[in-house]
């Protein structure tokens, strides 16, 4: 009995285990979209796109030295966790003006792991308030055009997020001041939106050799 047990316990458990999260989007299902066709960053400087790119989105705003924190929790529980896949990216909205406060603040989260990923966008207050209402979203940037929150948004350009959550009903954004939100409920979100783009790749490259 105790042979069999240990046999279930180190061969069993860990296949049912591996299978549950191989199987990933087919346990915890689509990640449901909240606002559809967000427009592209075109009028922006920076060069950054949205466009096929999973896309971590944030408001860093003209107090770029508070929201070093916010960064570097982002930086530690989401982007190092998820950089070494193919069209993943972070982008930092930023007023135009900071571009030396932005490119100095990746240097130094270039210290704690690369940051090739870390992408600004500049524009000006008026680009930045209509940029963010397109969202959608019930929430609104700070007098310094930030925000603590940051969104998921698809290869589509669709923000993507939660509409049953426990604790906020529809949770459009994750407040990168909680380490709690970004492991708890972020990190299983940015899985599932992968898990969807790597079945959907399957099914087309089983599709083509058929």
């Amino acid at each position: 009995m105790k042979k069999t047990f240990v046999l279930v316990v180190l061969f069993v458990f860990p296949l049912v285990a591996y299978l549950f999260f191989a199987s990933g989007v087919n346990n915890f299902g689509k990640l449901p979209t909240l606002t559809e066709n967000i427009p592209e960053l075109e009028e922006f400087d920076g060069g950054v796109r949205l466009e096929g790119k999973i896309t971590i989105l944030g408001f860093l705003g003209s107090e770029i030295d508070m929201k070093k924190g916010n960064a570097f929790n982002l930086n530690q529980k989401i982007y190092k966790r998820f950089k070494d896949f193919n069209d993943f990216q972070i982008v930092m909205v930023t007023p135009k003006g900071y571009d030396t406060q932005a490119e100095a603040l990746k240097k130094e989260l270039g210290k704690l792991s690369e940051a090739d990923k870390w992408n600004f966008a500049y524009g000006t207050d008026d680009q930045i308030e209509a940029f963010f209402k397109t969202l959608g979203t019930e929430m609104k940037l700070d007098e310094n055009l930030g925000t603590s929150y940051v969104f998921i948004v698809d290869k589509e350009r669709n923000l993507r997020g939660r509409n049953d959550d426990e604790d906020e009903g529809v949770k459009y954004g994750f407040n990168t001041t909680s380490v709690a939100d970004l492991n708890n409920k972020m990190e299983d979100d940015v899985k599932i939106i992968l898990a969807e783009y790597r079945l959907a790749l399957k099914k087309n490259n089983a599709n083509r050799s058929n």
